[in-house]
């Protein structure tokens, strides 16, 4: 498992996942798709897009990775996830398969997931890539449109070593034909996408010079926008994900949608007003900004890249509190030094680790983190990490939990001051 032991458990090779597909009939060619790439906002992205459709009357599946406390989070229709039977018939189904090729456990969910919508008969399916895109799991459908979010460093040893190089990674799930949605590019990403695009005969859709921010505001855990859309008077949404970098992953989803409108699809706008407004409770989208506790506030979010801490920092200048306590754990394959170097040097410091082989130890993120000029001390698991936290917080006080995905998973939500999000 990649997220377990890292580069390791990553196949540069779409044929086990064909295999496990011919085994199972090819339901990626009996489904139709919405694929999505990023460094960033991919997870946001697909999420608010399924709770659109579903919000339009469409059965929606939606494939998405890592889980965060179930592995059924991966798989879900109408926001309801896999049963546990359905994942045993189907493990069945491919036993035959998975001891003759030894595929990943990725390559075996994902086949999963593609029978499932199948046998489900969804209208269409959400499918958010595990890992870049050329050779991402993911990357057997034709969809009937792709996105790609952002391109930011991340997995540069897999992806590689400039943005270019990732760009091209990302730009694998362009197909012929098929439009694709560009959320942000830059000097560097743009001409490696105008290129593929180019290749492929794929009409390019850049959502950040189609769709303008006008203005936002977060209130009570929520985010209002206005955004002003290309040759339309603006339109303000309410978004129950209160991340400020929502403000840039609602510029994605409005071109994606106005895309799908394009195609045909029936999608009004009260569908997306109503999507919008309950993303969190349709799809059960979890660590985003997200307030598990108050007196003092809890904060999980899953941020594990500089991009990503970055986008953190900005929303807690925003957040009032007094004194921050930050906890923190990250895998060993990341850029550690770069995101201890952007951490604010007067919050109080956690550090633990996810309890997986891939996860740095605490005292050796401590020891780097004390050369970052970070003071604090280290805990073996993340609750010992927030009590320790708890137990020293004023009411006034922010308790941030960031460095993983694998960490805020392991929170358990039932011991912090209020399970909000339910």
């Amino acid at each position: 498992m990649f997220s377990r032991i890292g580069a390791a458990a990553y196949k540069k090779d779409l044929s086990n996942t064909l295999a496990l597909c011919e085994a199972l009939e090819h339901p990626q060619q009996r489904i139709r798709t919405i694929h999505v790439a990023g460094t960033n906002g991919k997870g946001s992205v697909s999420h608010m897009l399924a709770s659109i459709l579903q919000s339009a009357g469409y059965r929606t599946g939606l494939y998405t990775s890592p889980h965060l406390y179930d592995f059924r989070e991966r798989i879900k229709v109408d926001g309801k996830m896999i049963d546990q039977q359905h994942i045993v018939e189907l493990v069945r189904r491919l036993q035959p398969e998975i001891e003759k090729i030894e595929p990943s456990f990725f390559e075996v969910t994902v086949a999963m997931a593609f029978a499932y919508f199948a046998q489900e008969n969804v209208d269409i399916a959400v499918i958010e890539t595990g890992l870049g895109g050329r050779l991402d799991s993911t990357n057997v459908i034709t969809p009937v449109l792709s996105v790609i979010t952002n391109i930011d460093w991340d997995h540069m040893q897999l992806l590689g070593d400039s943005l270019e190089k990732i760009a091209a990674e990302k730009a694998g799930i362009i197909k012929t034909n098929v439009p694709i949605v560009i959320g942000e590019a830059t000097d560097k990403t743009l001409p490696v996408f105008t290129e593929k695009a180019r290749i492929e005969k794929s009409p390019m859709h850049i959502a950040s010079k189609k769709n303008r921010l006008l203005h936002y505001e977060w209130i009570d855990d929520a985010l209002l926008v206005t955004v002003e859309r290309e040759k339309q008077t603006p339109v303000s949404y309410t978004l129950d994900l209160p991340g400020i970098y929502q403000t840039k992953n609602i510029l994605t989803v409005l071109e994606a949608i106005a895309q799908l409108q394009m195609l045909g699809w029936s999608i009004a706008e009260q569908a997306i007003v109503t999507g919008l407004r309950a993303t969190r409770r349709l799809t059960g989208l979890g660590g985003r900004w997200q307030k598990i506790g108050e007196h003092p506030t809890i904060i999980i979010d899953v941020a594990h890249n500089e991009a990503g801490i970055r986008q953190v920092l900005e929303q807690l200048r925003q957040t009032p509190h007094r004194q921050l306590h930050v906890i923190v754990g990250m895998v060993k394959d990341k850029s550690i030094g770069p995101m201890l170097s952007l951490l604010p040097k007067e919050a109080i410091y956690y550090f633990t680790k996810a309890q997986l082989p891939r996860a740095l130890p605490e005292k050796e993120l401590q020891l780097l983190a004390t050369e970052a000029g970070l003071a604090g001390h280290s805990y073996p698991t993340v609750n010992e990490a927030l009590a320790a936290a708890k137990s020293i917080a004023e009411p006034q006080d922010l308790i941030l939990i960031c460095g993983s995905i694998f960490l805020a998973g392991e929170v358990n939500l039932r011991e912090s001051n209020d399970r909000l999000d339910e």
